[in-house]
């Protein structure tokens, strides 16, 4: 092969993993955007529903709110999944795919079997509060400048929030502190959802500098 036609073929490499990660970046800012407006839209259409104290998952048991709430985890687990992969392709990185599955996953079937199954509900859930914090960690070390302390701050605050919430849950309840125990899951899923939205424009705006 010519150096000629090595070099077309390094810029089509280039130009498509820049094609992915763009992608990837789209797909990232639609499920962190989903998940945060589908929970606030069914949050306010639940009758009664108290943010406080109830848990994200009540929604996928209340009737106004279950077809609704089900479906966005559905989604937003489908599109992680497919992040994971275009990351993958791009990266290389077996742990950034990992931590994808496992968010992806867990989201799909905490979707699929709602609070009301129990124990698989709350399995698949916890998948995807570990799975969608890691997957900030992992992506720090591909990423550079602001965006990586970004997502190592986030990763930490969600992971730091699901040991707090083990401890409330095993009888602590006074570790909730005054955001109770709706608003301490919360801080599992909303700062990485925030990071899903700030990474999407990352990966959206920079690969397309870095491709022209």
């Amino acid at each position: 092969m010519t150096s000629l036609s090595l070099g077309r073929a390094r810029l089509a490499d280039r130009a498509s993993t820049a094609d992915e990660l763009r992608t990837a970046g789209v797909l990232a800012f639609l499920a962190g955007a989903t998940f945060l407006i589908g929970t606030m839209l069914a949050a306010s259409i639940a009758p009664g529903y108290d943010s406080h104290d109830a848990a994200i998952s009540d929604l996928g048991v209340i009737a106004e709110t279950a077809a609704l709430f089900n479906a966005v985890l559905i989604v937003v687990g489908l599109s992680d999944l497919v992040v994971g992969v275009l990351l993958y392709r791009a990266w290389r990185r077996p742990s950034v795919l990992a931590a994808f599955v496992a968010g992806g996953l867990g989201a799909v079937g905490a979707g699929a079997f709602a609070l009301d199954h129990g124990g698989i509900h709350s399995l698949f859930a916890l998948g995807a509060f570990l799975g969608f914090n890691v997957e900030a960690l992992a992506c720090a070390g591909c990423l550079s400048g602001p965006m990586r302390w970004i997502s190592l701050l986030a990763g930490i605050v969600g992971l730091g929030y699901v040991v707090l919430m083990v401890v409330g849950d095993a009888g602590n309840a006074w570790v909730f502190g005054a955001i109770g125990h709706g608003g301490s899951e919360r801080m599992i899923a909303y700062p990485v959802m925030a990071w899903l939205l700030a990474f999407g424009g990352y990966l959206m705006a920079t690969e397309r500098q870095e491709a022209a």
